[in-house]
């Protein structure tokens, strides 16, 4: 199917919520509180991983493999997941995924050895790869077509969110209450957000019944194919830097931990301020958002390189690195809703599963390039693949066509 074919299912689906009067923004904030619990949850292990390790007599090492675990399941969540509830109430299937969420943290507070551990982590990985894979293509049932970015980016800001929680707070909270209260914590606010959507989500019925099939006929078009390349790209540089920025700043600037967690912070209040400003560059233009998100990535990463021992340098740019990627998930979902509306489910979940082989590939990478070039290498990798992704969008990209 030609994407002028999908531009029309596009206007189409769009079409459903048929003015702002009628537009469901409660449940638009609901699927943002759902990301929010979902995505802080799975960078959780990250603050809290040596306490992980000691409490449960493991390595770091293995109890790292937690984050691990999580992104692959969900590759595998978030292709299948529309797949597998094709017939089921949309909001029935994102309840049952928040309640997954709630039970994996609970799981994961009261875990007694690392096996029980991995499979709370299993849970979470179903549950965060299923949610995503549908809230991104759910907002063109709940809002106009013209508001489909604000919703984007008002969901985005769910993960900008947890770059706070479940990073620096996560740390904080483990320091005063422990481990296993925070994925308490964590429990309970899968059920503030499984409350916020079971009160305002409309019913939204089966539409399209996704196939493996489906699948194969959204990989034929080259949008779709240039779309997932530029994910694995731009986003793997993305966490090969993110995932070992501490290194970085602990070698560069020689912060100590309180400046760390300051710094950090900076990146994940300049994301959530990035958020809301890529939605209003992507009402004005997609391909605009990625390339100059990217670019400007690949731009602060060699300014790390160059001038990084600074340690003022390093806060600010790491700051304005947290805005330029918050343009990223507003920008990726408002290209996957235009050129695959037709199948934004399904189109949806591929999404999804590029963004977390990409975070688990630039992880792995990047532990590489530590262990044999040292704190500046993911750095390094970094401005090379975000400069790469950025000229890729630049030329072979399209402005996708507006609904």
């Amino acid at each position: 199917m030609s994407d002028s074919l999908s531009a029309t299912a596009d206007a189409e689906l769009v079409g459903i919520v048929p003015d702002e009067r009628t537009a469901a923004w409660p449940a638009v904030f609901a699927l943002a509180m759902g990301v929010f619990a979902l995505v802080s949850a799975e960078f959780l292990p990250a603050s809290v991983l040596t306490s992980i390790a000691a409490d449960l007599s493991i390595s770091v090492g293995a109890a790292g493999q937690t984050v691990t675990v999580t992104s692959l399941v969900g590759v595998a969540a978030a292709i299948f997941t529309p797949i597998l509830t094709s017939r089921f109430d949309r909001r029935l299937v994102l309840w049952t995924l928040l309640s997954l969420l709630a039970v994996s943290s609970l799981v994961t507070a009261m875990a007694n050895g690392f096996a029980m551990l991995l499979a709370a982590r299993f849970l979470l990985g179903i549950a965060l790869g299923g949610f995503w894979s549908m809230a991104p293509a759910l907002t063109l049932r709940l809002v106009p077509a013209q508001s489909v970015p604000r919703a984007l980016a008002i969901i985005s800001a769910g993960v900008s969110a947890a770059f706070i929680g479940g990073g620096p707070l996560g740390a904080y909270l483990d320091a005063l209450i422990g481990w296993r209260m925070v994925f308490g914590l964590s429990a309970g606010l899968a059920g503030v957000a499984l409350l916020a959507l079971l009160t305002s989500m409309p019913p939204l019925p089966p539409q399209t019944t996704p196939r493996l099939g489906t699948l194969v006929e959204l990989l034929s078009r080259p949008s779709v194919r240039l779309m997932l390349l530029s994910v694995l790209v731009i986003i793997s540089g993305q966490f090969t830097g993110f995932t070992y920025i501490r290194p970085f700043l602990e070698h560069a600037p020689q912060l100590g931990v309180t400046a760390i967690t300051f710094v950090l912070l900076g990146y994940g209040v300049g994301n959530v301020i990035g958020n809301f400003a890529g939605g209003a560059v992507a009402g004005r233009g997609v391909k605009l958002a990625i390339v100059s998100f990217a670019l400007t990535i690949g731009i602060l990463a060699l300014v790390m390189i160059l001038f990084g021992a600074s340690s003022l340098v390093a806060g600010i740019t790491v700051a304005l690195w947290g805005f330029a990627f918050g343009f990223a998930p507003v920008g990726f979902q408002s290209w996957m809703v235009r050129i695959a509306a037709d199948h934004a489910e399904a189109a949806s979940g591929l999404l999804t599963a590029a963004f977390l082989v990409a975070i688990a590939s630039g992880a792995v990478f990047g532990g590489l390039l530590v262990n044999y070039v040292g704190g500046l290498g993911p750095i390094g990798y970094m401005a090379v693949a975000t400069l790469a992704g950025a000229l890729l969008v630049l030329v072979a990209g399209k402005e996708p066509p507006r609904p």
